[in-house]
């Protein structure tokens, strides 16, 4: 669901965001900033782009018709509709992202998200380029049926989204006592860890209350150096390559399945 999130003006101020951070890490830190990755990431995005509209054009076409079936429709004017409505969000959001790093045919399209082997903002917008085919948007349909308007949820997303652009970045310092219930940079960072002690964790999109409550909650326990990226990483600045690689393994392991069993795993079973 990451296609709501770079159109319009913002694009213009993620840019910004990024150009800022580099500066700092180049002239203040005075460390080598991956300018061959950024680049890479950039044009992952332009991608995503202009391949985002075929999902948005499902999401209309769907949402509304899944509305007619809800047994009441819920006023957007009403500001107790706005809070219940972000924390069932939330809660669809936690469990959207979980399940696209269990289930492989959702882990193609997310994985390139973690792709990047450096933790910054341009990282953020990494993103894949076959969330309509991948479907992690129906994943929400539940909040329509419930009676909130699709307006709504889109709202909810993109503002979810814009948050978690500003989380990417390994200069922030603790945010104190929100570290307990937001999502924090230094909660997403260990998300984006590829070290065995914290892969699949910390899941959450703006609130990190679910993690905690459902035991993927993880901090930085600072026991080895945290790296970043997939476990099998991808050392390409090829877009075309960082888009699609999982889904060619992902095929390429199904047409040498044995056995529709094996074939479905493949699918539909953990990533590998």
């Amino acid at each position: 669901m990451e296609h709501n999130l770079y159109h319009g003006a913002f694009i213009w101020v993620a840019l910004a965001f990024v150009l800022l951070e580099a500066l700092y890490i180049a002239f203040v830190r005075k460390e080598a900033y991956d300018v061959r990755q950024t680049a890479a990431s950039l044009g992952v995005a332009v991608g995503n782009t202009l391949l985002r509209p075929l999902t948005a054009l499902m999401v209309m076409a769907v949402f509304p018709f899944a509305a007619q079936f809800a047994p009441w429709h819920l006023s957007m004017t009403d500001p107790w509709v706005w809070i219940s409505g972000f924390i069932v969000f939330e809660f669809l959001y936690y469990w959207m992202h979980r399940v696209s790093h269990t289930i492989r045919w959702l882990w193609a399209s997310h994985a390139v998200h973690h792709s990047a082997n450096s933790f910054n903002l341009p990282a953020a917008v990494r993103l894949g380029w076959t969330n309509a085919l991948s479907g992690e948007w129906m994943m929400f349909l539940p909040m329509v049926l419930l009676g909130f308007s699709p307006l709504m949820v889109v709202i909810l997303l993109t503002g979810n989204l814009v948050y978690q652009f500003f989380l990417h970045t390994e200069l922030s310092p603790k945010w104190g006592v929100l570290e307990h219930i937001l999502n924090t940079p230094a909660h997403h960072r260990i998300h984006h860890a590829s070290n065995t002690r914290y892969l699949d964790r910390n899941f959450g999109g703006v609130l990190i209350v679910f993690d905690k409550w459902f035991g993927t909650f993880a901090e930085d326990d600072h026991s080895e150096p945290v790296v970043f990226g997939l476990t099998t990483p991808i050392h390409s600045y090829n877009p075309f390559v960082i888009s699609l690689r999982e889904w060619g393994r992902m095929f390429g392991d199904v047409m040498r399945s044995k056995s529709l069993g094996e074939a479905a795993g493949n699918l539909f079973g953990r990533p590998k």
